[in-house]
């Protein structure tokens, strides 16, 4: 009777077994027992209030944390460049061309450098002091979101910020401090939302027309079964590249934030 050699998983749990088979032997002839390592796993009472304050602080961390990559995408310069971009792809005719990892990843180094003075503010007037032990984790958050707020002021619309200040039923505010960050993130959002839908317009006009051309010469050819789109892309890419665009539409989304 043939029987089939034993799987890597029964060899390896095997030749285990016959290791601490040997070192459980080995330590009898030495007379000294075997303690193998238990792990406990429980929540005890605690002993002062400041444990259950340190124990909150902690997940509060924690959360922000786990929320590090939307507050990132939400209160900074990523969403209008990375719409801007996603636009470029479809005016051009290529949805896929640059690909999506090159987009996101050029939009998060560009939104680094624009959002690098912020940054420095909040480091230099929250962070620093924190880790030193100057000011309070309230106090922290209370300084970080000073830059992040004027930032998000400069580039919001009152229209706009109006709006979720009016659906919060929230009063009109004296200063920029009373803004509260609840209604100010979205009306940002949107009003980068609609910056970029402008900046796409303008990408798409010139590339619309070549568009419009090539489908008139097609049709006055009699060539009615052949797409536009394959004879004007190559023209659009020519254009695009004549022109620098990619010098003109990153260099004009940078200024765009000054």
């Amino acid at each position: 009777m043939i029987t089939s050699p034993p799987r890597p998983s029964a060899l390896a749990a095997l030749t285990l077994a016959v290791a601490l088979a040997g070192a459980s032997t080995a330590l009898a002839q030495e007379g000294a027992p075997l303690n193998l390592p238990s792990i406990t796993l429980g929540a005890q009472n605690a002993a002062s209030p400041e444990q259950v304050s340190t124990a909150l602080q902690i997940v509060i961390l924690l959360t922000v944390l786990t929320l590090a990559p939307a507050i990132l995408v939400m209160t900074t310069s990523f969403v209008r460049i990375a719409v801007s971009f996603s636009l470029l792809r479809n005016a051009l005719g290529a949805p896929q061309v640059p690909p999506t990892q090159i987009i996101v990843g050029l939009s998060l180094f560009l939104t680094f450098f624009i959002m690098a003075p912020v940054f420095d503010q909040v480091h230099d007037k929250a962070l620093k002091p924190y880790l030193d032990g100057a000011i309070s984790q309230s106090a922290f958050f209370e300084e970080a979101a000073k830059p992040m707020r004027e930032f998000m002021l400069k580039q919001t619309r009152k229209k706009d910020l109006g709006l979720f200040m009016k659906i919060a039923g929230e009063d009109r505010p004296r200063n920029e401090q009373d803004v509260t960050m609840s209604a100010l993130v979205p009306a940002f959002v949107i009003s980068e939302l609609r910056t970029a839908f402008e900046i796409g317009f303008l990408l798409y006009v010139p590339f619309l027309v070549i568009d419009m051309v090539v489908a008139s010469v097609l049709l006055s050819m009699g060539m009615m079964m052949l797409p536009p789109v394959m004879i004007s892309l190559p023209f659009k890419l020519m254009l695009f590249v004549l022109v620098d665009g990619w010098y003109l539409l990153v260099g004009s989304l940078v200024r765009s934030f000054g």
